[in-house]
């Protein structure tokens, strides 16, 4: 999924990212996973991240994107990234994550993780 142009966040939060599945590379598990919203975790769990929260196979997963890619992102692109853009780049970060880990309740995506993904998606 390519993202070229900024994404507006018109509609439901909830509705930013379709429902997706992910297999685990591990145990071939089927994850079914949703978008629920995303929050300043800088304030709730006292961190430098932007938390987004999902449910896979109905219990809630946070994914918790740096901050400082954000700040990198305004600073080379001139614009701030779109809500929707980072629940998309928190989906990916969950897939990769579901892919390649045993599933947990909380995932923090660092900054490289962060810069990574945008260019992946191709956000610009």
């Amino acid at each position: 999924m390519a993202i070229a142009a900024k994404i507006s966040n018109a509609g439901a939060m909830s509705e930013f990212v379709p429902p997706f599945e992910v297999t685990s590379r591990l145990t071939d598990q089927r994850y079914h996973c949703r978008f629920s919203h995303m929050w300043n975790g800088i304030a709730t769990r006292h961190s430098d991240t932007i938390d987004t929260k999902f449910f896979v196979d109905g219990r809630g997963v946070v994914v918790g994107l740096a901050h400082a890619a954000f700040v990198e992102f305004r600073a080379r692109a001139g614009r701030d990234l779109s809500d929707r853009e980072a629940s998309h780049i928190a989906a990916r970060a969950l897939c990769e994550r579901l892919e390649q880990e045993e599933e947990r309740v909380l995932y923090d995506a660092s900054a490289a993780d962060v810069s990574r993904i945008i260019a992946f998606l191709g956000i610009r």
